[in-house]
């Protein structure tokens, strides 16, 4: 059974065959829906809890 993901970043649900994985040197994974999450995330180290279109962003209710 394939299991659906949530974005590290956003919280959108990740379908199967769809998103991007990142593994880091620690071994950490990280899921990303998109490449925007990635980026947001990795390089320019925003903070989902001030993007209004994340989850994040309303406490997680949505």
């Amino acid at each position: 059974m394939v299991s659906i993901r949530q974005c590290n970043f956003c919280g959108k649900d990740i379908l199967p065959g769809t998103g991007l994985m990142y593994v880091k040197n620690d071994g950490s994974i990280l899921w990303f829906c998109s490449n925007k999450c990635k980026k947001s995330m990795l390089k320019l180290h925003r903070d989902p809890k001030k993007l209004k279109w994340t989850k994040a962003y309303m406490g997680g209710t949505k």
